[in-house]
């Protein structure tokens, strides 16, 4: 029976060995777990802090640059309307400068040459531009101005020679004062031009600079605002384990300082019994105890009755002890029995009560044990199916993670793309813009040039047939010629009318070269037409430019709209899948957290459980036995012969 009881006894030392273990490991690493979250939460704190206050300085920055942007256009704006004006201003008043010169151009050489008077009528609109131009010329005198338009309205016929050198030299004065004017008048456009290039140039750099500031503190305001939600949720989160670790750690420790109670009693109840055996064996095995016993043996005549008492005792406590060994030691009721039974005087009433007391509280014990038994497989499975169950989940959940944040990537690079696709299509179009301008202004000379040509060649074709065909002529009178050819046409005409005289003849009647003539008509009507063709050819050719310019810039357009509504919808799928990210990183660590509570609680269940369901078996059976052992004692008891022992 010792030796049983101390068997008990290793093997519950061992258990508890283990269970001890588990308590120092689970509180060291719940220790070292509470100890990094306290370090944790107020440095997330403080991040969260800095972050916030950086976003709120960010976002007044942004404000500040929207408000510098839009006032930068704005005087762009408005120093591009002044431009304008100015240069339209500066268009008018060269213009007529110009005009004014060009007519003074004409007009001296004329009145040089001996025009005067009437004569200049023949400068046509020329005469009236003299007027404008004298009128318009503040640095002469009211004399002069008077003189001038005078000799152009052709009252002074008389005394032609002083007058006209006095004429030419205020013409020659206004020339050169127009001139003079016009340099001026140029040279404070082109600084007026350059100081507005320089202005536009400078306000573009300056939009160009806050565009991109603003771009970049709009993207850095995205981060941190995305950073402050990730560090709030890791912050909660952290607070809550801190919480559940704290929780966990005190009831750990409750737990183990219970269990280490409960093992000291059960060490010390074994080591009393350990030692009343001992010296119950000692006692019995002493030479006085014997001597004793042969002192105390029943006279002959009540050799038979002591012998009944004494078999159903005996047998009695033998059912007693073979219970006592399927239980693995005495209970406190077994040993009240046992004792009851060892004494002189046996009240076979009050032990035969006393095991039925035991044998009810065996029932209950084995009642419990089964409850017990039923609970722990129950939890057991709920917890086993509960850790796969979340395991499976964070598994999912790493794996959603890592596909989300490879299109997170993707969706950059395609972003990335599409910006540059968009930058470059811009300066496709830009450039596709300044070569269609080029080659507009190159149409518009050659358009110009040509049609001056033209015109300049029926001009020539006009005067030969006035000479040599005069009824063509008379009938292409009636068509208007340019400012160039009259001009031309002017000047030519001076040179005939101020012709002297012709020779006497010495030849006979002068013949036209008519034959001639035709030839050299047949060859102009030849350049004219190749100017036609190459008129035509050329409108064609800006006709088709300006119509796959257009087409270009439709295309440009269209493909342009798509990118940017392909962008914005990435853009939201970009932040869709960080937002999902952020959320399903969130679900990890609480499952991850949940997965190591239930593996904790799973990990006591098995330290409360294993034992029991490991030796239900055992005990149950041993149970058992120890009920029928107390059921034999107890017939034997009822069947004893209580009336001889009444006698004695």
């Amino acid at each position: 029976m010792a030796k049983k009881v101390a068997k008990e006894g290793e093997k519950e030392e061992e258990l508890y060995e283990k269970f001890n273990c588990y308590c120092k490991t689970g509180a060291g690493d719940l220790q070292a777990s509470i100890s990094a979250s306290s370090a944790k939460i107020p440095a997330l704190q403080s991040d969260i802090e800095t972050a916030e206050s950086t976003a709120a300085r960010l976002a007044g920055d942004l404000k500040q640059h929207a408000a510098d942007r839009t006032a930068a256009e704005e005087a762009m704006k408005e120093a591009t309307g002044i431009r304008e004006k100015e240069n339209a201003a500066y268009s008018k008043e060269s213009g007529e400068l110009k005009e004014y010169i060009a007519a003074l151009d004409k007009a001296i050489p004329a009145i040089q040459n001996g025009m005067a008077g009437t004569g200049l009528m023949q400068l046509g609109a020329g005469v009236a531009m003299l007027r404008r131009a004298v009128n318009a010329n503040t640095q002469i005198t009211d004399d002069d101005r008077q003189s001038v338009i005078s000799f152009l309205s052709g009252s002074t016929s008389t005394d032609y020679a002083p007058k006209s050198g006095e004429i030419v030299g205020i013409l020659k004065e206004m020339n050169s004062n127009f001139g003079k004017s016009l340099s001026e008048l140029e040279e404070s456009e082109a600084q007026a031009a350059a100081l507005h290039e320089e202005l536009i140039t400078a306000k573009m750099k300056e939009v160009k600079s806050l565009g991109s500031s603003i771009e970049k503190k709009t993207a850095r305001v995205g981060e941190l605002k995305m950073e402050i939600v990730q560090m709030k949720n890791e912050l909660s989160s952290g607070q809550a384990a801190l919480i559940e670790d704290q929780q966990f750690l005190a009831d750990l420790e409750k737990d183990c300082e219970a269990k280490k109670a409960e093992v000291e009693e059960r060490v010390k109840l074994r080591s009393e019994e350990l030692v009343a055996i001992q010296e119950t064996i000692q006692i019995l095995n002493s030479d006085d105890a014997l001597e004793l016993f042969k002192k105390t043996l029943p006279s002959p005549s009540f050799v038979q009755v002591h012998a009944g008492v004494a078999q159903a005792r005996a047998r009695a406590l033998a059912a007693l002890n073979r219970a006592a060994t399927a239980s693995k030691g005495l209970g406190p009721s077994t040993r009240f029995i046992t004792l009851a039974l060892n004494g002189q005087k046996v009240d076979f009433t009050k032990v035969i009560k006393m095991i039925d007391d035991m044998v009810i509280l065996l029932k209950t014990e084995q009642a419990d044990d089964d409850s017990k038994k039923e609970y722990c497989a129950s939890q057991i499975d709920k917890a086993e199916d509960k850790v796969k169950e979340l395991s499976k989940t964070a598994s999912d959940l790493e794996t959603s993670i890592d596909e989300r944040k490879a299109q997170i990537a993707q969706l950059s690079d395609e972003l990335k793309a599409l910006n540059a696709g968009i930058v470059a299509l811009d300066k496709s179009v830009e450039e596709a813009t300044l070569q269609r301008k080029s080659e507009n202004e190159e149409y518009k000379e050659l358009m110009s040039s040509n049609s001056a040509a033209k015109e300049l060649l029926q001009f020539a074709k006009a005067r030969l047939n006035k000479f040599y065909n005069p009824q063509v002529a008379l009938n292409q009178g009636g068509k208007q010629m340019s400012l160039l050819a009259k001009a031309s046409l002017q000047r030519r005409m001076s040179s005939f009318k101020d012709a002297p005289d012709p020779p006497p003849a010495t030849w006979g009647a002068y013949q036209k070269k008519s034959q001639e003539s035709t030839g050299v008509v047949s060859m102009i009507n030849l350049l004219i037409r190749d100017l036609d063709k190459e008129i035509a050819e050329a409108e064609k050719q800006e006709e088709m430019s300006q119509k796959e310019y257009e087409n270009l810039m439709s295309d440009s357009a269209a493909k342009r709209a798509k990118d940017l509504k392909a962008i914005k919808v990435k853009q939201s799928s970009k932040a869709n899948s960080e937002e999902l990210v952020t959320s399903e990183t969130s679900d990890l660590s609480s499952t991850k957290k949940e997965f190591m509570a239930t593996s904790q609680f799973l990990s006591d269940l098995h330290a409360e459980c294993d034992w029991l369901m490991q030796n239900f078996d055992l005990r149950k059976s041993a149970r058992a036995e120890e009920m029928d052992n107390l059921k034999a004692a107890k017939a034997v008891l009822s069947g004893a012969d209580f009336s001889l022992l009444q006698k004695k």
